[in-house]
């Protein structure tokens, strides 16, 4: 049976408390690219969870959408964005089913690995359209050896990522970065410790 994706996430989310699962901070690859944003462009955080990165990208003076399935995750990134003094364009939906009315400048994908591959399939046509001609996806998951480490992400291997694997999705964009490394996050209690990682920045064309 298909996991209620809203509930699953609600209940991890609540089980923080007042605190962030992933912490306020923005995760540090996003953080790291913010050179190649301008001011004005507009951004789309997929599966953004409780704000982290969409408000992030708020600040950098983008204008943000951010979609969400889980109700919980949606108030506590809008309290996040309040206390930061930014606005975002919340939306609760299914990233799965939801179809962006636009396009973005920039599209965020970080740790969106929830899905195998049908499903996966789905999530990135669905990325692919919301960029853009000329527009960036900025993408960073875990993979397989992550695993081994057990220091957040999903447990089954299937949904991890490969250079291999970004390679052939993204084809036809122009990739700018895609790199496998390894490192220690320190994002809150959900990702935590040493960390098996895979970034891709890639242009539309």
């Amino acid at each position: 049976m298909k996991p209620d994706q809203a509930a699953l996430w609600s209940g991890r989310y609540a089980g923080a408390g007042d605190d962030y699962l992933f912490g306020t901070a923005p995760n540090k690859f996003l953080s790291a690219q913010a050179s190649r944003l301008q001011s004005g462009w507009t951004a789309l955080s997929v599966a953004d969870g409780e704000g982290r990165n969409s408000v992030f990208l708020a600040e950098e003076g983008l204008r943000v959408t951010a979609v969400e399935i889980s109700p919980i995750g949606l108030h506590k990134a809008r309290r996040l964005a309040a206390s930061r003094h930014v606005e975002v364009e919340f939306i609760l939906a299914d990233v799965l089913e939801w179809q962006a009315a636009t396009s973005f400048d920039v599209v965020a994908a970080i740790f969106v690995q929830f899905v195998g591959p049908a499903e996966r399939a789905v999530l990135f046509d669905r990325m692919r359209s919301a960029v853009k001609p000329g527009g960036l996806l900025l993408l960073q998951g875990y993979t397989p050896k992550q695993i081994e480490y057990g220091t957040g992400g999903p447990s089954a291997v299937e949904n991890l990522y490969t250079a291999e694997l970004l390679r052939t999705e993204f084809s036809e964009w122009e990739v700018l970065e895609l790199r496998e490394h390894e490192d220690v996050l320190e994002e809150g209690v959900g990702h935590k410790g040493h960390s098996a990682l895979i970034d891709l920045v890639a242009r539309k064309i």
